[in-house]
């Protein structure tokens, strides 16, 4: 097994990993297994739990696509995509261990509640060994407890909340995508040097998990620059009619509106905020600026040309050039047509790091899946070098300033790659203040 090279105090946790000895809630079923739904037969079943309806469903389809790639890649179907450019080269098209892998699917709803009770449903019922996906940090943060207490590995899919690796951590969780505050380190100093550094901004914010802390995150950072903050108004995540929201921004005095929603949230706040006309509008002498931190292609397109200039975060881009990239842009185009959003490139890259873990460690039992990707240190699967560190299990890499494209070519041309930041400029401590309390305790088996 690689160890990370990063040499950077508190990065690598130490210490042995404990080994399994949490009890089992009573809504899971003792087995005899050595550890939680341990493969007997030529087959090794993956839960893939999506928001298949809801406010983010548009980047569900485009996650339980990439799952269908990955599993058909990991089977030896397709051209491999990333399996020929992962630094890794523990798979080989085999499945897993030599087993041939299976999947089962739910639907979030984009609701904790229902995330927890299909991962239940696919946990008992369907054997799965690993969860993946969700588009929701509530929904990560509850299903990556329920993973914990079952006994299983929880692959986050797109969750971009501080708390699911900090507060929230859990030793069978694994986060890939990035999270607000590295959005907002990347961020604040891009917006100081485009819009000036005496600007007042004023932020709606989605009221759950991931809304707090991307404002909280964006407070810090933007007020670090010298902007100072009107107000940071909350809104209920299944709002569609933003208006009497946007109404008192334009008597605040403020000059800049950061939007921290997401999905089908910001396509229609910012669609709104635009026919307010507040980006023709001139503020304290400046010319009105709307950002939204945490941008994907597919708000992109639902966005159309209301996205042209903004600027915001991306934690990977169809158009970066590494071979990764540009393996799974080709794998992903042709079984599908389209290019692959960010949603499909972390929960492609998901599935292929926990397989990869497990082929590493001859197992796939929990307990010695965790200890194969704490520390672990990858190349390979887009934004160049990566570290899942230990002390959190969250990934540090490069970071996309991304900006609306003003000359698009078609629908999927809608982003631009504005700067890169490297990892060393979004890198915290793990006893950072933003990700205070919680503890990943011991891996947990199931046994």
């Amino acid at each position: 097994m690689t160890k990370s090279s990063f040499t950077r105090r508190g990065l690598l946790k130490t210490g042995a990993i404990a080994g399994a000895g949490l009890a089992l809630p009573t809504i899971f079923t003792s087995r005899a297994n050595a550890y939680m739904n341990e493969p007997k037969g030529g087959t090794v079943t993956l839960g893939f739990n999506v928001p298949q309806t809801g406010p983010y469903a548009d980047e569900g389809a485009d996650e339980l696509k990439a799952f269908q790639l990955a599993v058909k890649h990991l089977n030896g179907e397709g051209d491999g995509g990333m399996l020929n450019t992962f630094s890794s080269k523990a798979l080989t098209g085999n499945g897993v261990l030599g087993k041939k892998v299976a999947y089962v699917t739910g639907d979030t709803q984009t609701k904790s509640d229902a995330a927890r009770a299909s991962a239940k449903s696919m946990i008992e019922k369907d054997g799965a060994v690993m969860i993946s996906g969700g588009s929701s940090s509530g929904v990560a943060v509850a299903v990556q407890g329920l993973c914990q207490e079952a006994g299983v590995i929880f692959m986050a899919g797109l969750t971009h909340s501080n708390d699911t690796t900090g507060k929230d951590k859990k030793a069978n969780g694994f986060r890939h995508f990035f999270d607000a505050y590295m959005s907002a380190a990347a961020l604040a100093p891009v917006l100081s040097n485009q819009y000036g550094k005496d600007r007042k901004f004023y932020m709606l914010t989605a009221d759950y998990t991931w809304g707090w802390t991307q404002a909280a995150s964006m407070k810090e950072f933007m007020e670090g620059e010298g902007w100072n903050m009107v107000a940071d108004v909350k809104t209920p995540l299944a709002s569609t009619d933003f208006s009497s929201y946007l109404t008192p921004v334009l008597n605040s005095g403020a000059d800049v509106l950061i939007l921290n929603h997401y999905g089908g949230n910001m396509v229609n706040s910012l669609t709104q905020a635009v026919q307010f006309g507040m980006r023709d509008k001139q503020v304290n002498g400046k010319q009105f600026e709307v950002v939204v931190p945490l941008i994907s292609e597919l708000m992109a397109k639902g966005a159309g040309k209301n996205i042209e200039g903004i600027l915001g975060s991306s934690n990977w881009n169809w158009k970066l050039q590494d071979e990764g990239t540009k393996a799974f842009v080709k794998s992903y185009g042709t079984e599908y047509g389209v290019p692959p959003s960010q949603a499909a490139q972390t929960c492609y890259v998901q599935t292929l790091l926990y397989a990869d873990a497990c082929e590493r460690a001859g197992s796939f039992d929990p307990c010695a899946v965790v200890p194969a990707l704490e520390g672990y240190e990858f190349d390979g699967l887009g934004n160049g070098k990566t570290l899942y560190r230990a002390d959190d299990h969250q990934c540090f890499k490069d970071v996309l300033v991304v900006q609306g494209n003003d000359k698009a070519q078609n629908e999927y041309d809608l982003l631009n790659v504005f700067e890169t930041t490297p990892v060393e400029k979004v890198m915290y401590e793990p006893d950072n203040p933003f990700f205070a309390g919680g503890d990943l305790g011991q891996c947990n088996s199931g046994a």
